[in-house]
């Protein structure tokens, strides 16, 4: 029976969970995930703990911080003035901004604490320094 390697493509079903037991994704009610093993294009430990299974088979594994996206990092909170934003913009704590970065792209951050004359933001990922549990289900080996 084929397993899955280091540049295979498969479909996968899985529910990530946090250390609490929160669910924070899930493919069990949609169209199964699709990622090439390797790629970079997920958290390199979930794609890696794939390696030698085949279709149908189940596994249960956890992804530290740095194999999965990485530890919080200091750089990436900054406290800004409140007037650098427009004034018709409702912000408030939890809020998610597209913000620009200094090569031209932007970052999605999160509005982490907020007063009358600043406004911190968050562009750590929401997942970052945190464990992640998952339980993997391969559906198909392209």
């Amino acid at each position: 029976m084929r397993q899955v390697q280091p540049g295979d493509t498969v479909k996968v079903h899985y529910t990530g969970k946090l250390d609490d037991g929160t669910i924070f994704d899930s493919t069990i009610d949609r169209e199964p995930f699709e990622i090439k093993i390797g790629s970079g294009l997920s958290a390199p430990g979930f794609e890696m703990r794939m390696t030698g299974m085949a279709v149908g088979d189940k596994r249960s594994f956890s992804v530290p911080p740095d194999e999965g996206f990485g530890l919080r990092d200091a750089k990436f909170i900054e406290k800004l003035d409140r007037a650098n934003f427009p004034e018709d913009l409702k912000l408030e704590v939890g809020k998610q901004l597209q913000v620009p970065h200094a090569d031209g792209g932007e970052l999605r951050a999160t509005v982490t604490e907020l007063d009358d004359t600043t406004v911190t933001l968050d562009a750590n990922h929401p997942l970052a320094g945190k464990i992640l549990h998952f339980d993997v289900e391969i559906i198909e080996i392209l």
